[in-house]
Parts: C-alpha cells; structure tokens; sequence
C-alpha cells in the first residue's frame, strides 16, 4: 500500500468576503454604465430600422437575397425593441 495524501490549497489565497464584495460593486457598476447608452442606442435603432424597410419593401420580396435581408433587419429590429424598450423610464 503506498501512502498518498491528498493535495492541499495551501498555495490558494482564500479570499475575502470583502474583496468578493468590491469586486461585485466593480462589475455592477461597469453593468450600470453600460445599461443607459446601450438602452438609449437600441431605442434609436428600432425607431430608425423602420425607415430602411421601405426601400426592401418598394422593391418587392421576390428576390432571396432581399426578403432574407428584410428578415434580418426585422429580427434585429425585435431584438433592438427588447434591449431599448426601457429606455427613457
């Protein structure tokens, strides 16, 4: 029988409820900066995908490449509504 002992963490740092505690407020405050211009953009850009619509929509959808572009621009236009729908609350 060899005699193994298991491997410690003694080379780990533990770390501290308060450093856990800086580095959070660090992340939420990176987050809460982040959250109104990336509001206020996505609101301005599902006010102003709309606009771009109208010369795919004279055109017609017949052709693969325009309708997949259509759905493309819909789908981010969606997706801008979602992200910039609280903007200005």
């Amino acid at each position: 029988m060899s005699n193994h002992t298991p491997l410690s963490n003694d080379s780990v740092a533990p770390s501290s409820p308060e450093a856990d505690r800086d580095q959070e407020q660090c992340a939420r405050r990176v987050v809460c900066s982040l959250k109104e211009p990336t509001q206020f953009l996505s609101f301005w850009i599902a006010i102003a995908l709309p606009f771009v619509y109208l010369p795919l929509l004279t055109r017609g959808l017949g052709d693969p490449q325009v309708t997949l572009t259509f759905l493309l621009l819909l789908a981010l236009n969606v997706f801008a509504l979602y992200i910039g729908h609280g903007y200005g609350e």
